[in-house]
């Protein structure tokens, strides 16, 4: 009688003993050892894993963050864009992960959410830095992470910084575009506000896409990512909706108002307005 085992085939490794494994490359150990609840309720580790898991892809964000901007400065904008692609997907599995947290039933999170004491979302470092490097930039943000001399300083650092679009600025302005000087000299710790003279300078190239293809497709690609972390934004407002109603946060925000007023911060605002120009 045939037997429902695969054979394992003699050239496959199994002595580890003087050999990097891959549980040793990742570090497995230290990795799975993290997940460390505070309660003894079931559901807490559906939690600190869903938080976790975020954290390593907005990592992940941030070094593909960093490589874009550093592509943009150069004018390599097909291998930024390559960058941006990628990021797009990294943000596709995080918002995916929301679906996995709405499994979380508000009498499930009631018996461990006092457990949390004053922790929050709000409090994610990486994210920040994240909205930092699309353009978001939030000096008051500083004062939540005085406690945390790294992470202060690492914000400190992108916040006095280029962002990606004044990257994407920059690099229309070297192509011939009429990008406003004073833009391009602004002051870094601030966020990006609305221009018209932006507007009229990437209506050029949506009027005339086949004469600057890789800018035209370069702005549809930044709108592609906006448009995936406003749908993150929105689906976190959602899930958290669904779990504590309207209650206050954990951190000591309002909870839902307070996460919903993020959806009318905007990274690219002249890449949305121009839409409103073609054709008229």
């Amino acid at each position: 009688m045939p037997q429902n085992t695969r054979k394992i085939e003699s050239g496959i490794e199994t002595d580890f003993s003087d050999k990097m494994s891959y549980g040793s490359y990742l570090a497995l150990d230290t990795l799975l050892s993290t997940q460390q609840p505070v309660s003894r309720h079931h559901d807490e580790m559906l939690f600190i894993i869903q938080h976790q898991t975020s954290e390593l892809w907005l990592k992940l964000m941030l070094h593909e963050l960093r490589a874009v901007r550093v592509q943009l400065a150069a004018d390599n904008l097909r291998a930024a864009m390559k960058g941006v692609a990628r990021i797009k997907h990294i943000q596709r599995s995080l918002t995916e992960q929301w679906s996995i947290l709405a499994t979380l039933t508000p009498s499930e999170y009631v018996q461990f959410r006092g457990d949390l004491g004053a922790a929050s979302g709000f409090q994610s470092y990486q994210y920040r830095a994240v909205e930092f490097m699309l353009g978001n930039k939030n000096a008051g943000m500083l004062k939540v992470f005085e406690a945390n001399p790294p992470a202060r300083a690492m914000l400190a650092e992108i916040l006095r910084q280029t962002s990606i679009y004044d990257e994407f600025l920059a690099l229309l302005s070297r192509r011939g575009f009429a990008v406003p000087a004073e833009l391009l000299a602004r002051d870094l710790t601030k966020a990006h506000v609305f221009n018209q003279a932006v507007v009229e300078a990437v209506r050029v190239v949506y009027e005339k896409p086949d004469d600057h293809w890789d800018l035209y497709e370069a702005c549809e690609e930044l709108v592609d990512l906006e448009d995936n972390f406003q749908l993150w934004r929105f689906r976190h407002v959602a899930t958290v909706k669904r779990i504590i109603g309207m209650k206050s946060g954990t951190g000591g925000s309002s909870g839902v108002g307070f996460l919903q007023r993020a959806l009318d911060l905007t990274f690219f605002p002249e890449l949305y307005a121009v839409r409103t120009e073609i054709g008229n």
